[in-house]
């Protein structure tokens, strides 16, 4: 395949580069307290190892020509679908609270979902821009390609982890759509998937009891609703300007996961409303250049990888920031970039470097 380069799409890569400095920031901030008696510095080194980490694969995937990846997409899809399987092996997978989502490695640990997000997007692209794909008939045309998500689902949330099964299975649809799916069967598979998740939140205690927590916190503030309480509080007190760096009173002890999953409401109570719409309007700008570099991709397998990559990033975002103002259920998603974990920042920088390598091959900016 031969194609003109050119540079890569700036915007991305700086709104990126922001986003992960103030990441790195506001995980030392969250977790300072916690660590204060034994390493205040503990979750820096380990942000910052990972930033490094991450922007040196970034950096990598923007040198290799992204369609160059095509012939070990399959072989790395099968080997991350076995690591989805081990994760749940006892004995392999290791558990943290309540959920048994790691495999311990030795020298770190690793997320199969998370290695997963990305890896089925590569999977769909490649088979979805293969001349002549179709998918006019349900059956015939998306049958494979939703069993092959059921599979993965089913995995997922046997660990069990219902936040990321939801949104691989999103982004796979909206890939699906981008491929041509008609709207009937967009239509069909969202009643399907609103029954898929009603079930399991029924099925399970303490999803229907964060369902409750959701829909009347204040009611349930000792128990379902503290978590959405206390972030609110958190958000509130920030104001316009923010309580100033290090100084919110939430995370001490106040507000559980403040460095992981809620990450955003302590941002918003030491920066303030500026400081939280400044990240909002920087995953808009990733959104906005990202299906803008599918819209100019030369191929369609690069189209549809720049539209699965943007769409794992931002709709993650905004399901994480819609749990934190109290809009959506809490569902154990973290904020791309900012929250802290090794896995989900590693594969979301590889994800950036392969955005970025297609937007050299869309011409002029």
């Amino acid at each position: 395949m031969s194609l003109k380069k050119g540079t890569p799409d700036l915007l991305i890569f700086f709104a990126v580069l922001l986003l992960l400095s103030i990441g790195i920031i506001m995980v030392f901030s969250a977790s300072y307290y916690d660590t204060l008696a034994k390493d205040p510095y503990y979750y820096l080194r380990k942000q910052l190892t990972w930033g490094v980490i991450g922007l040196s694969a970034m950096f990598l995937m923007m040198k290799i020509d992204y369609f160059r990846f095509k012939p070990y997409i399959n072989t790395a899809f099968i080997l991350t679908f076995a690591l989805l399987f081990a994760v749940i092996i006892p004995g392999v997978g290791f558990e943290v609270k309540g959920s048994t989502r790691w495999i311990n490695l030795g020298f770190t640990n690793v997320q199969p979902s998370e290695v997963m997000k990305l890896c089925l997007v590569l999977f769909l692209a490649k088979s979805l821009s293969k001349t002549g794909k179709r998918l006019d008939r349900f059956f015939a045309d998306l049958g494979p390609y939703l069993l092959i998500i059921a599979g993965i689902g089913v995995l997922i949330m046997l660990e069990p982890d219902l936040g990321t099964t939801m949104a691989i299975a999103i982004t796979a649809v909206v890939l699906l759509f981008a491929a041509g799916m008609r709207w009937g069967h967009v239509i069909l598979l969202g009643f399907a998937g609103i029954a898929a998740v009603a079930g399991l939140i029924v099925q399970e205690p303490y999803r229907l009891n964060r369902i409750i927590g959701y829909l009347d916190p204040w009611a349930h503030a000792s128990k379902e609703g503290y978590q959405t309480i206390n972030s609110l509080y958190a958000l509130g007190s920030g104001g316009l300007f923010g309580m100033g760096l290090g100084n919110s009173r939430q995370k001490l002890d106040f507000l559980p996961e403040q460095h992981t999953d809620f990450i955003f409401a302590i941002l918003g109570e030491e920066l303030g409303f500026v400081g939280a719409l400044l990240v909002i309007m920087l995953f808009f700008l990733l959104a906005w250049r990202g299906y803008r570099t599918a819209l100019r991709s030369p191929d369609l397998f690069g189209s549809f990888l720049a539209v699965g990559i943007t769409t794992t990033i931002v709709f993650q975002a905004f399901i994480n920031m819609g749990v934190v103002t109290g809009l959506l259920p809490v569902t154990g998603i973290s904020l791309p970039f900012i929250s802290y974990g090794g896995s989900s920042l590693l594969f979301s920088m590889i994800g950036v470097g392969m955005l970025l390598n297609i937007s050299k091959y869309c011409g002029s900016t």
